[in-house]
């Protein structure tokens, strides 16, 4: 077993025993699957793509973008090159609209000056590297928590912002309506150190019961 997937069953252990709903739901779904992505620019490059359009849109888009690049992966330095082009004609079929190619040049900027330093931030603390990430134009803190979750895989993360961890919470305990930031923060006290976890179990739970239990 990989260290990863022995803290991953650490978490699932302690959510269950600490939690009757969460022992339901990580029964059902069974192991953690999440695991790393070291390569933080170009999942956050795909973040700023995704923005106001849907996933299945961005993934072409994004596809198309990545195309441009050695072995299709966007790097600060190639991708400033290209954004920064006089022929407008080297992106053509991106989807790329101003504001969105301005938030990408922003944030290349950030990794080539060191703001965002890429080789530091799996030992930052997680507002460390939120404060990092949300200093770049077109990336908030909800972007920040799930690079965090997803790509930096800290264990202790609760998003209260996002949308599917509301409605998946409202189904699983049974609310009459949409947990507030301060309902959803006391019911997940008992599952720390490992509300990333929690939470991505309910969101896979909510993705196989398209919303229902």
């Amino acid at each position: 077993m990989t260290k990863k997937r022995a803290q991953w069953s650490t978490a699932r252990s302690h959510l269950a025993k600490s939690d009757p709903i969460m022992r339901k739901i990580a029964d059902a779904i069974g192991p953690c699957t999440l695991m790393p992505n070291r390569d933080h620019f170009t999942v956050l490059c795909k973040s700023i793509y995704s923005q106001q359009i849907s996933s299945v849109v961005a993934a072409v888009l994004f596809g198309r973008f990545r195309e441009k690049f050695p072995r299709k992966r966007p790097t600060p330095g190639h991708a400033l090159e290209l954004l920064n082009h006089s022929d407008p004609n080297r992106l053509q079929g991106c989807g790329l609209s101003r504001q969105k190619r301005q938030y990408l040049i922003d944030l290349s900027q950030h990794f080539l000056s060191g703001k965002i330093p890429s080789r530091r931030l799996s030992r930052m603390s997680d507002e460390e590297v939120i404060e990092s990430l949300t200093a770049v134009k077109g990336i908030g803190r909800w972007t920040a928590e799930m690079f965090l979750i997803f790509v930096l895989n800290r264990p202790d993360v609760l998003p209260v912002d996002d949308l599917g961890l509301q409605k998946a919470v409202k189904s699983a305990y049974g609310l009459a309506q949409l947990p507030k930031k301060a309902e959803l923060t006391k019911l997940a006290e008992v599952w720390r150190p490992y509300r990333s976890i929690a939470t991505w179990y309910l969101w896979r739970a909510a993705d196989a019961s398209d919303g229902g239990w």
